[in-house]
């Protein structure tokens, strides 16, 4: 009997178990490790900042949940991967070793790369259930006494789609509670273009999300560079395109949403051959790390270049549809090491997303995701924020009753295929 254990209990890590108990059965030890005893599911984070779910609504307490499916689990936390000994470190002194481990721990929020960034300074996140809940109560705020917004992203972000949810979703509902005509709204962005996304535009992405923003009168600055944020004042320089120093901005706000860069988590940062300079997990084409051949890794905090070279920095982003294709390679590849037989499954490195705007959205194909692509795809209507409520629905069912369908492969594709039918009559 092999032992494999998960660490983190997100979206990735949630998948890889289930699916590693599928094709397993009883006869190996599967754990997984979270930092808390409760899974949230992330994209709600943004109706969460605005009162339309309760924290509650989009969380799944885990340690009853786990013993039920026969899965190991502990929420207290990883303090060190020790690879050499294959052993985790938990944050309460014990200790958890294993034959095979599955990284999924997501990103460490860099907020402390930007002077006065984040929940413990002057800006809201959406990053985490938690930090939408203290975004929501900066909102009420903002309703009771309206002044400006600034919503966007700091250099070398590599999750943009979250930012423009977040602004045009805050759009909807100051529409809705009719205080917008007293709110002026500011996206500021490291991405050289509107509709760039870390993929260098999906589609006509640049147009639509361009098209959005005069439709909702929010003024927007790119190659954008925030360096500074003091109490209801931010500061960001505007770079060229060759990224020299153009025009330096202070602008004031009420209320501000800026999405940090990610790294690595503490666990793994800096231990050679299994992480880049940044933390992130070091992989080959089967999700294995090439020094730990017993490592492997999914989701966000996989390490992958950038799609192309930006005047700022900018990284690319991980999608639902690639971590669970990541997932089932993973759990494909562990099944053939058990057996005696190498990995063989490669993910697919596509982009595939849906951005859910509070009245509509749109919804973007990258296949693959760096340039040039066979899919390079883009559409907007409601059917797009329909569909972002159906996928809370599907994850978390999915997590509540151990279902292991791949949501995006089999549902999201076949609604993006009839709405190109229809785009071409």
């Amino acid at each position: 009997m092999a032992k494999i254990v998960v660490m983190g209990a997100g979206i990735g890590g949630i998948s890889q178990v289930y699916e590693l108990r599928k094709e397993l059965g009883k006869d190996h030890e599967i754990v997984l490790l979270g930092d808390s005893d409760h899974f949230e599911f992330t994209p709600s984070n943004p109706w969460v900042a605005v009162g339309w779910r309760k924290e509650r609504q989009i969380k799944v307490d885990l340690p009853d949940l786990m013993q039920k499916y026969g899965i190991k689990f502990s929420g207290v936390g990883v303090r060190r991967l020790h690879p050499a000994e294959n052993r985790v470190e938990l944050n309460d002194d014990a200790s958890v070793s294993y034959d095979y481990l599955v990284i999924a721990t997501g990103p460490k929020l860099a907020f402390e790369e930007v002077e006065g960034l984040g929940p413990d300074g002057h800006t809201q996140s959406i990053c985490k259930t938690g930090h939408a809940g203290e975004a929501h109560v900066d909102f009420k705020s903002l309703v009771e006494n309206p002044g400006p917004v600034i919503v966007g992203a700091a250099p070398m972000a590599s999750c943009f789609g979250p930012a423009y949810e977040y602004i045009f979703i805050l759009d909807t509902e100051l529409k809705k509670r009719k205080i917008r005509d007293k709110i002026e709204m500011h996206f500021v962005t490291p991405e050289p273009y509107i509709g760039h996304l870390g993929l260098d535009g999906v589609g006509d992405t640049k147009s639509m999300l361009e098209s959005e923003m005069r439709d909702r009168h929010i003024h927007w600055t790119t190659n954008a560079k925030i360096t500074k944020v003091e109490d209801g004042k931010m500061h960001f320089t505007e770079v060229d395109d060759d990224g020299k120093d153009k025009k330096e901005h202070e602008l004031e706000f009420k209320h501000s949403m800026i999405l940090p860069a990610f790294k690595g988590v503490d666990a793994v940062m800096d231990i050679e051959g299994l992480t880049n300079p940044r933390g992130f997990i070091l992989i080959d084409e089967f999700q294995r790390n090439p020094k730990y051949q017993n490592i492997f890794a999914v989701g966000v905090c996989v390490a992958i270049p950038p799609v192309n070279a930006t005047p700022i920095a900018t990284g690319a982003p991980k999608t639902g549809y690639m971590i669970e294709s990541m997932v089932t390679a993973t759990t494909h590849n562990l099944v053939n090491l058990l057996k005696g037989a190498e990995p063989d499954q490669k993910g697919s490195w596509n982009a595939v997303c849906l951005a859910d705007f509070g009245d509509t959205g749109v919804a973007f194909v990258a296949l693959p995701q760096i340039p040039p692509r066979n899919t390079n795809w883009a559409s907007r209507g409601k059917w797009v924020h329909i569909a972002k409520i159906a996928y809370e629905k599907y994850f978390l069912h999915k997590v509540r009753t151990a279902k292991t369908e791949p949501y995006y492969e089999k549902t999201i594709m076949k609604l993006i295929g009839v709405e190109r039918l229809k785009e071409s009559g």
